[in-house]
């Protein structure tokens, strides 16, 4: 495997369980973190739990470019994200994510049932790709109203965050995509989240507080690259060799809206 990063939880290990999630790495050096949703989706639940020294958590990048010959021979043709638990190997999203509620100690608690946040994030993703493939106002205008919808969602529950002030499985889902629309809406299309979205702009702030998210983030090339290679781009050279940067800060003076 191309790298492994270092396990979250008790120094020690106890009797906690460790467990594996091998991500995709970065195709830009094949080594850092990649830009793959599903990877940090399930990195952020594991790191949550791991936080809660319920599972010790072990994250390996692989080079899906040139994937080393064990992993083609453990399990051929199928991409991260792959959980492992004890030497047994989960293969499939939603396979993964119904280990992690029903199997991985305290996963449980991560999985709450909102109907009405599950249909407010759904299809964000969706919007994203038809502003960078069809790059119009009228699907910038969607995927704007689409954030509107979260922000106004936001300010009517009052909460930190989607479901309360504890996170859950849907922030673990909804903010890899915010980033990923900040990130490469801004690049390719110059998309911005309005300012005026303020309860938005106050979850994504208290987001970037948390180790959860910001150690499982890709850097912002690795994000831009994503969509470049779907859209058959090439990356210039002084982008491969770009110190990786991270776009956490927000437009808004957060102390006003507190």
């Amino acid at each position: 495997m191309s790298e492994e990063m270092a396990e979250n939880g008790h120094e020690n290990g106890g009797d906690d369980p460790v467990i594996e999630l091998i991500i995709k790495a970065s195709t830009i050096d094949g080594i850092r973190k990649g830009a793959c949703l599903f990877c940090q989706e399930y990195f952020m639940d594991l790191y949550l739990l791991a936080e809660l020294k319920t599972i010790r958590l072990k994250v390996t990048t692989v080079d899906m470019q040139k994937p080393p010959p064990d992993f083609r021979t453990n399990f051929e043709a199928t991409p991260p994200p792959i959980l492992i638990d004890r030497g047994l190997a989960i293969l499939e999203n939603e396979k993964i994510e119904r280990y992690i509620m029903k199997s991985v100690p305290g996963g449980h608690n991560l999985f709450v049932q909102d109907k009405e946040v599950a249909t407010l994030i759904e299809n964000l993703y969706s919007k994203l790709k038809l502003v960078l493939v069809k790059k119009d106002e009228k699907k910038n205008a969607m995927l704007q109203g689409h954030l509107g919808r979260i922000d106004k969602h936001l300010r009517e529950r009052g909460t930190r965050f989607l479901t309360g002030d504890t996170m859950c499985c849907f922030d673990c889902e909804l903010m890899p995509r915010l980033q990923h629309i900040r990130v490469a809406g801004k690049y390719f299309v110059d998309f911005d989240i309005p300012k005026d979205f303020v309860h938005l702009w106050r979850y994504m702030y208290h987001m970037y507080q948390l180790d959860a998210f910001t150690q499982s983030c890709p850097a912002d090339q690795d994000i831009i690259n994503h969509y470049k290679l779907q859209q058959a781009m090439k990356m210039k050279k002084h982008e491969e060799l770009e110190t990786p940067t991270f776009t956490t800060s927000i437009p808004i003076d957060i102390s006003e809206f507190s």
